[in-house]
């Protein structure tokens, strides 16, 4: 394992001291994910603080619950009274409840995170510095039939070793009873057997040492027993599996997949594709039910990834086995405490019990691969992450002889852990789209970029598509681009929305990232030729018979927002006016015809809003082209509302009156507008009764709004967004 200490980065550190000392250490353990994942492992350095008096106190400062180590901050660590804490472990018994409010009544600072609940644990081991890692080789030497005499082997009295005991205050009192039965001057670690090991010195840096040393042992003892190296598959174990594409029946199959998990869930999940070699390499498995199905790599991974995959596409087979595993061991916990033999786990009584949702959150399976399930688009990118290092966990302890977890009992007791439960209780209402999956055309700017990002603010997954490249820059070189569209959960496709196929691979991306498509926003439009209708028969008495409108000579503004890219026209009336209905309605009805056949598999229903326009009901003078477009793609929405009623997906149009702060609007042609109007370009803007300017954000919330359950029992209607036109009302 590679030693990443730098000495010139650690004194930028360790000039603020211990807390700088053990940030630094902390940010190299956890940035590496052969050590911890996600929020796995914790740290701690002992010193002095001064209280308000100026008297030194003995402190421990430890990882707080909720930080990462990987980008913990001083902040992130929680300061506690050093003596107090080490006492807490001659108590006979303690419940983690009030341990936790113990460690609290011992904070020095009010405001700090709640300490990790290992900090009794921490404050034993003496020595200065202490760092706790999940280490893939220590699991892989562990989670063996003979793991506890792998362990002793590789290091004999160096380690001290520790049978499996929950996290808590049971595992800071056997811990406790092992260091003063093993330890002596010569000690350099304490391995956990199924959970990870320490490594502890007079400094971070001895302590980081230690740790690389270790697991640089553990890896070259794996090695000598012939395995491969981590994250490498077995190039002959599988065939090169393709992702889904446009056309496979396997779009509709995971489309459908999700709708049964979501059910089994309660609540829309979203699926994430992990199309990884080691994933194809592991689903190809002849022994794959087996393997899988022994459980986490450590029992910290249950909260993520349950007690084991599912293997195969039998969500009802699943949830009935998870029910039963319940019901086998929720028993264990009456009267206040499991009977895991472990010590009382205290305040959990079987009344109290809350089953979790019986959805897997693994998919394991020969043809499709693996997928994970979420939530949110995070929480799928977790389980990979943990699922990935699980996969070479168990392809290492089975070379050494078989991959064996804990039992049944010990993994309930950390899924149904009163802490975890305590957390559950607390949890607030998820976001109203939490779990939903929208398609967004135009998604680069105006209406289209504020309706994806109001989707992503109310908790949906967003695919957007459009024909400018920015769409689909890393959010790192679009600073420009919402907050709310940076992250796992967005994903921007560069495409043309006029070309079929290119709406199909949206699908398909949507399908592959995120597990299928419950909402659908046709927001990419342009506003066309702005000209009499003598205009444009002149226009066209003087075009040829075919022209190009090519991205480079339409106008940017149009360029910009409409979604469309590169074709060749015939037209009757010219080319500008061809171009309005191919982008405004062409381009809506691909969209709709592509997204449909998964759509109707949404587990919510689908919801589809179409951006219109006040010119419908009310046209103006010199915007033939516009108006009439966008009278048909209204007319086209009332039709797909009336087809896809029997789907149980809504479609529903807004017609918002110009939106200004768009790209579909530059001043001259506010300007042109208005004076066709007789008012100036401040009085068009606001022309409407209640005087008001309305923005492209406007439009983006009310599209949210649309998409919500307050409008799961409309379908066909057409929402005026104008502020009021005598000319409607």
């Amino acid at each position: 394992m590679l030693n990443r200490w730098d000495d010139g980065e650690a004194a930028q550190w360790t000039r603020l001291g211990d807390l700088g000392e053990i940030t630094y250490g902390s940010r190299l353990v956890g940035a590496d994910p052969a050590l911890v994942l996600h929020g796995g492992g914790n740290t701690s350095i002992k010193g002095h603080s001064t209280d308000p008096w100026g008297e030194p106190v003995p402190t421990l400062w430890v990882k707080g619950s909720g930080w990462d180590l990987a980008t913990i901050e001083p902040p992130g660590f929680a300061p506690l009274r050093l003596e107090p804490v080490r006492r807490l472990a001659e108590l006979a018994e303690l419940s983690d409840t009030e341990m936790v409010s113990q460690l609290r009544i011992h904070l020095l600072d009010a405001s700090a995170p709640n300490p990790s609940v290992e900090a009794i644990l921490h404050a034993l081991l003496p020595h200065r510095a202490v760092l706790h890692s999940h280490a893939d080789a220590v699991l892989a030497l562990t989670n063996t039939a003979e793991g506890d005499e792998r362990v002793r082997e590789l290091w004999g009295d160096r380690a001290v070793v520790v049978p499996y005991v929950m996290p808590g205050f049971d595992l800071a009192r056997r811990c406790a009873d092992e260091w003063q039965a093993q330890a002596h001057d010569g000690t350099e670690a304490m391995v956990l057997l199924n959970h990870g090991i320490f490594t502890f010195a007079e400094t971070t840096r001895q302590a980081y040492d230690s740790m690389i040393d270790r697991i640089s042992e553990a890896e070259q003892c794996l090695a000598d027993a012939g395995v491969t190296s981590f994250g490498e598959a077995d190039a002959g174990a599988a065939e090169g599996r393709s992702a889904p594409s446009p056309g496979s029946d396997a779009v509709e199959t995971v489309a459908e997949l999700r709708a049964a998990i979501s059910a089994a869930a309660g609540v829309p999940m979203l699926l994430r594709d992990v199309h990884d070699e080691r994933a194809d390499a592991f689903c190809a498995r002849d022994d794959l039910a087996s393997v899988a199905q022994r459980g986490p790599a450590t029992p910290d991974h249950i909260i993520r990834t349950k007690q084991f995959p599912m293997v195969g596409r039998d969500v009802a087979a699943f949830v009935d086995g998870y029910r039963a595993y319940f019901e086998r061991n929720s028993g264990r916990h009456i009267d206040g405490g499991s009977k895991s033999g472990h010590g009382s786990r205290g305040g959990t009584s079987q009344a109290s019990l809350t089953m979790l949702d019986p959805a897997p959150r693994l998919v394991l399976d020969r043809e499709l691969g693996l997928w994970t399930a979420g939530r949110r688009a995070a929480d799928c990118d977790i389980v990979a992450d943990i699922y990935l290092h699980t996969i070479d966990v168990i392809n290492a302890a089975e070379a050494l002889g078989g991959y064996v977890a804990l039992g049944e009992a010990d993994l309930f007791d950390v899924e149904y852990w009163e802490l975890e439960q305590a957390k559950l209780a607390r949890a607030g209402a998820p976001a109203v789209l939490a779990g939903q999956v929208a398609l967004v055309t135009g998604a680069a700017s105006g209406i289209g970029r504020a309706a994806a990002a109001a989707l992503a603010s109310a908790g949906a997954a967003v695919v957007g598509i459009d024909i400018d490249p920015v769409i689909s820059v890393d959010h790192d070189g679009d600073s420009d681009r919402p907050s709310a569209l940076h992250g796992s959960a967005w994903f921007g496709i560069e495409g043309d929305i006029t070309d079929l196929g290119a709406l199909s691979t949206a699908v398909v991306a949507a399908v592959n990232r995120f597990g299928g498509l419950d909402i659908v926003v046709a927001a990419a439009g342009i506003f066309g030729p702005s000209a009499p209708l003598a205009a444009l028969a002149e226009d066209h008495a003087n075009a040829p018979a075919c022209a190009s409108s090519a991205r480079g000579r339409r106008p940017d503004a149009d360029r910009s927002r409409s979604g469309t890219g590169d074709h060749h026209h015939e037209s009757a009336l010219g080319t500008a006016w061809q171009q309005t209905f191919d982008i405004n309605v062409v381009g809506a009805a691909n969209t709709l015809a592509a997204a449909h056949r998964v759509m109707r598999h949404s587990p919510t229903g689908g919801r589809v809003v179409i951006v219109g326009s006040k010119n419908v009901p009310a046209p103006g003078k010199g915007a033939a082209a516009y108006s009439a477009s966008k009278a048909a793609l209204t007319q086209l929405a009332r039709v797909a509302a009336l087809e896809w009623a029997a789907d149980g997906i809504t479609v529903n149009v807004v017609h918002p009156d110009g939106v200004f702060d768009t790209g579909l609007w530059s001043d001259e042609l506010i300007a042109e507008r208005a004076a066709s109007y007789e008012l100036t370009p401040e009085q068009y803007r606001r022309r409407n009764l209640l005087g008001r300017e309305l923005t492209s954000a406007d439009v983006g919330a009310l599209i949210a709004q649309m998409c919500s359950p307050a409008f799961a029992h409309t379908t066909g209607a057409q929402i005026p967004q104008d502020g009021g036109s005598d000319r409607v009302v």
